[in-house]
């Protein structure tokens, strides 16, 4: 464990008097204002600290000249994201809605553009929002392209081109990522996540490329909204990292709402003709489409902030090094969220901004805790877990594993008539009994799941569980009436391939 020196939090120290706390512009200051960015620049602000902040300006489609306050979360990623998943949910909701009762003698229409319209009036309130948040707290935002010019000096970039400077004795990285596209002819043609959100017309043959969540989770709106959808991915199964069995289960609810996998399958090539894009796979397949998703990653962006040329060590995919204080190789320059080499998501940038500042100007060295961090695919149904997966579990346990599982068809689909199994898991260490991870696919999972979350941090065991009393009728008191071992596992069981 690294201890964090003395001397950082005295120079960090906001109200000291003398020449040396005189001469820079700001205590802090911010390029990026995304979630990780902007929770660093109010809590710093709340500790007493002169801040300022830097961001693209607005658009709901990223590019390196453009952003908006509120960044990859608010504006392109997972508000937008989730509004078209609920959106795409009714699709389903409806159709079921007949056996119990309602009587819907009519095809449902489905405006795209309202609901594209919506999106767009709510991440425009989000970000006015995040404008006012640090207008209360006392944060300086200035509207352009920030850099780093020296180890406590800013350049930025207003949107006339004209150039400003200020000096800070701290400087944060907090940029985010962005999407890439795959290097294959015709890729010109295909769109990533930013503009799977902001589309004029709503596709009725999409191809997705990609394994992850992503991939996944624009599969299921777009199939959710009546499209044919084709997902490539490289793996036997998407999802990789997730739980293996978890991810057949993902895997099967989507086949069986449609959606046509393609697994160990990529693309090669897009061609556009008349009748829309043609797609070649390296299994020398071809068919026609309107659209093509790349969800094959995201990098982060570092590029165009001069850190080579002030020394910041960046990783071979171009992400800012830093240790478990959010630290650079530089002293008074730190980066956290995407744009680092560590953890991606935006909880976490929200956890590691708020250590940085309780570190940097609250005199409470403090750094993220990423034990048990829980996360939701948002397919339809979604997969959430919190954890160990099992073949983390193989992986790290000293001893025996002991798998808990519940397969069920939900309550709800006895009237509808809907056949979709849900899945719920829990791996607990046999030797202290304390429950080490845990899953669940189905209806409601991610709402079930922060629950979960807090019991695991607090180091629950199976027994607590146990002797908890269910919620009934509902699927959450699965997770407390699991009695009987379904398998136990060792760590010397050999790992999965998938």
């Amino acid at each position: 464990m690294t201890t964090l020196p003395r001397k950082m939090l005295i120079d960090g120290e906001v109200g000291n008097s003398g020449a040396e706390e005189a001469q820079y512009d700001f205590d802090l200051f911010v390029i990026g204002a995304g979630s990780g960015g902007v929770r660093a620049a109010r809590f710093s602000a709340n500790f007493g600290a002169k801040v300022g902040i830097c961001e693209l300006p607005f658009h709901p489609i990223s590019s390196e000249v453009i952003g908006g306050v509120g960044g990859t979360c608010v504006i392109r990623g997972c508000v937008p994201k989730k509004i078209l998943v609920y959106g795409a949910s009714y699709g389903g909701e409806t159709e079921d809605a007949r056996n119990y009762g309602w009587e819907i003698n009519e095809n449902v229409n489905f405006n795209w553009k309202k609901l594209l319209q919506k999106k767009t009036d709510e991440i425009i309130r989000l970000n006015g929002i995040y404008k006012k948040l640090l207008s209360n707290s006392g944060v300086k935002l200035f509207e352009g392209e920030g850099k780093i010019v020296g180890p406590n000096e800013v350049e930025l970039t207003q949107l006339d081109g004209t150039k400003l400077s200020y000096s800070a004795k701290h400087i944060l990285i907090a940029t985010g990522s962005r999407a890439q596209r795959p290097n294959i002819p015709g890729q010109e043609l295909g769109i990533t996540s930013d503009e799977a959100l902001s589309l004029e017309d709503l596709p009725k043959r999409a191809v997705v490329l990609g394994g992850g969540y992503i991939a996944v989770e624009f599969a299921s709106i777009w199939r959710g909204f009546g499209a044919t959808v084709d997902l490539f991915f490289r793996r036997e199964l998407p999802l990789r990292g997730f739980d293996a069995e978890m991810r057949a289960v993902v895997a099967r609810n989507l086949e069986g709402r449609g959606i046509n996998f393609h697994p160990q399958t990529n693309l090669t090539e897009l061609i556009r003709t008349e009748n829309g894009i043609k797609v070649r796979t390296d299994h020398g397949e071809e068919l026609m489409a309107d659209l093509v998703l790349f969800a094959t990653g995201r990098a982060p962006n570092t590029k165009r902030l001069n850190l080579e040329a002030v020394g910041v060590e960046l990783d071979q995919t171009g992400a800012v090094k830093v240790d478990e204080y959010s630290r650079t190789n530089i002293p008074s320059i730190w980066a956290v969220g995407d744009v680092t080499n560590r953890v991606n998501l935006t909880p976490v940038a929200l956890m590691e901004g708020t250590c940085f500042a309780k570190t940097l100007f609250g005199n409470q060295p403090s750094k993220p805790d990423y034990m048990h961090i829980p996360c939701a695919v948002f397919s339809i149904p979604p997969l959430s877990v919190v954890g160990l997966s099992e073949e983390e579990a193989i992986e790290q346990a000293n001893g025996d594993v002991l798998v808990f599982t519940s397969t069920f068809n939900p309550m709800k689909n006895t009237i509808s008539g809907r056949q979709e199994k849900s899945v719920m898991k829990l791996l607990v260490d046999a030797e202290t009994d304390k429950v080490i991870g845990a899953s669940m696919c189905g209806p409601d999972s991610p709402e079930i799941m922060q629950g979960i979350a807090v019991a695991l941090k607090c180091g629950a065991t199976k027994a607590q569980f146990d002797s908890t009393v269910g919620i009934h009728p509902s699927a959450a008191e699965e997770f407390v009436t699991m009695r009987s071992v379904t398998r136990r596992i060792s760590a010397t069981k050999a790992k999965t391939n998938l």
